[in-house]
């Protein structure tokens, strides 16, 4: 219930009176069965702004320490994140990761849309990261489509380090839906696996307009903290390579 009265009546009429977020290519969004959203991620605000323009609900895997906070500030963010369908999980260890894939395909082996970010965090400078292969490993043992989705303009609204939004537009751009049908029974194949996330970390790239940087995300954030620089003001290594854009 919270879900769509923060979408229809309290939140969403005010990022889309603020914001203007327009959607190209929503028809790519199955009206029912599961499918993953695979975004590219800018900002806190894409996990807002996404499902504002989906037509159907959007869960994503929300991390553990968004319901464990303490006091009213802790139990309102609790209730909020409950409330708006996001469900949370523990990335402190394999065994951790592994039940948060679990849970990634039990959703949707229940039917639901869930919003993924494979490169597992936010940009540190606006390019797009090395894919994780657990966005894989769900499409390949949920047997669900993979849909790329390109957010432009959240950086613009909520800049990194910021608690502040600010007017601007934003675009949310849905690509068609990625078939990996093929490699049925192959989860668990890390080459397979690998190839699968490239493929989809090529079509982010064509679908955003990003310079590609064959990095982690995380590891240039930590190595960017290691040295004290600001993280959206530094700029990274290139790479050496594009994602493949065929897996296999």
């Amino acid at each position: 219930m919270l879900y769509w009265v923060m979408k229809h009546i309290l939140l969403g009429p005010l990022m889309k009176l603020f914001c203007r977020p327009k959607v190209e290519g929503v028809e790519h969004v199955p009206t029912e069965g599961s499918a993953i959203l695979v975004s590219n991620h800018l900002a806190v605000a894409d996990s807002f702004f996404m499902p504002l323009m989906m037509p159907r609900r959007v869960t994503f895997l929300a991390k553990r320490e968004y319901f464990t906070g303490k006091g009213v500030k802790g139990k309102f963010k609790k209730y909020f994140f409950s409330g708006v369908g996001q469900v949370p999980i523990d990335r402190s260890s394999g065994a951790a990761a592994q039940a948060a894939l679990d849970t990634g395909v039990r959703l949707l082996r229940e039917g639901k849309l869930l919003g993924v970010y494979p490169e597992g965090t936010r940009s540190p400078d606006g390019r797009l990261y090395k894919g994780k292969t657990g966005v894989a490993r769900m499409a390949l043992e949920s047997g669900a489509p993979v849909i790329p989705i390109a957010m432009f303009g959240t950086d613009r609204v909520n800049p990194i380090g910021s608690k502040m939004w600010y007017p601007h537009k934003v675009v949310v751009k849905v690509g068609p839906p990625l078939d990996f049908s093929r490699y049925e029974g192959m989860a668990g194949d890390r080459f397979v696996e690998r190839s699968i996330t490239d493929e989809i970390m090529y079509a982010l790239m064509e679908l955003s307009g990003q310079e590609y940087v064959d990095v982690y995300a995380a590891k240039v954030k930590d190595e960017m903290t290691a040295q004290g620089k600001q993280v959206a003001g530094w700029k990274p290594r290139p790479g050496g390579r594009v994602p493949e854009s065929k897996a296999g």
